[in-house]
């Protein structure tokens, strides 16, 4: 069951590469055919198109199909914005000054306590 799956998943994933294949198996296969009804250069054999026209017709079809969806799918994809930059002011404190405001004890050591402002918060709605 899962290797079914897996072939699955896989033939659909690369569907979209191969396609172009396809089409150029379908043509090689019915190649009598589409010389004989569907090209365009039937009446003027001396061109020796035998149905390539209508094969560079075809490919260019799906080519353009192909890129219509892409530039569609992206233009429809959502932006998601991670993160966001406050344009805080930055001050620079001598070592002296820092120093001077802490004071130190053999016994008891400051408890730190997490900034509530400044650039480490979450962004704000």
């Amino acid at each position: 069951m899962k290797g079914a799956l897996v072939y699955i998943l896989l033939i659909a994933t690369l569907l979209p590469t191969v396609s172009p294949w396809g089409t150029i198996a379908y043509y090689h296969v019915n190649k009598d055919y589409i010389a004989r009804v569907l090209c365009e250069n039937r009446d003027k054999p001396q061109l020796h198109c035998d149905g390539k026209c209508y094969l560079a017709k075809q490919l260019k079809a799906q080519q353009d199909r192909q890129d219509k969806e892409t530039t569609e799918r992206v233009q429809n994809t959502p932006l998601l914005q991670l993160f966001c930059q406050a344009n805080l002011p930055f001050q620079f404190r001598s070592v002296l000054t820092v120093l001077a405001s802490v004071e130190f004890s053999a016994y008891t050591f400051p408890s730190y306590v997490a900034p509530m402002s400044g650039p480490f918060h979450p962004p704000q709605v």
